[in-house]
């Protein structure tokens, strides 16, 4: 898509949480750019542009290039943490066992404080803590995670937009659902 050159009455439009913001002049723009506020991934528009377009595929590209890279692309982002996460319904009714033994000391005991969810928290916890350490590790990839950043407590909404985010498939995202509905079920493991 072909851009117009810019010019001095030009004015810049940027989207920010779902708000379209702007009307401002190019040097604004480039001073959002430097403070962070708009990088890689940010969505603008200006005269002449057909459509909305990521601020990389714009002339003020130069200024992202000179602050930092862009983010790592879906498939060289590490997934280890995130499979963990996949996991973490089953792992953590592992974990709420082993905790049960360790409070209540007898295997009976523990084991139907286990299937009365008295130690439910625990799973949520390690779900939540897993979610929120693997987005950190996306930011530090030079993600912008503001999108789904207040899904984290909610593990299957955070990891499905995480695969859309990093153009990843879904895989993830079925394995959590998978051992969230086996737990659900109490099928013994």
């Amino acid at each position: 898509m072909k851009e117009i050159p810019s010019t001095a009455t030009t004015l810049w439009f940027y989207e920010e949480k779902g708000q379209r913001l702007g009307g401002i002049d190019e040097p604004a723009m480039i001073a959002l750019i430097k403070s962070g506020k708009l990088g890689h991934g940010s969505t603008v528009w200006k005269q002449g542009f057909a459509d909305w377009m990521k601020l990389e595929d714009t002339s003020l590209r130069i200024h992202l290039d000179q602050l930092s890279p862009p983010p790592l692309a879906g498939q060289h982002v590490n997934n280890t943490l995130v499979w963990v996460l996949a996991f973490a319904p089953i792992l953590g009714l592992f974990l709420e066992s082993f905790i049960a033994m360790l409070v209540y000391g007898n295997e009976h005991r523990a084991m139907n404080a286990v299937a009365d969810g008295k130690l439910f928290y625990i799973t949520v916890a390690l779900n939540i803590l897993l979610s929120f350490l693997d987005e950190k590790r996306l930011q530090k990839a030079g993600h912008k995670t503001d999108a789904f950043k207040g899904w984290v407590w909610l593990v299957p909404v955070y990891l499905y937009q995480r695969a859309k985010h990093l153009k990843q498939n879904l895989a993830y995202f079925v394995v959590w659902v998978v051992c969230f509905v086996l737990v659900l079920l109490g099928v013994s493991l």
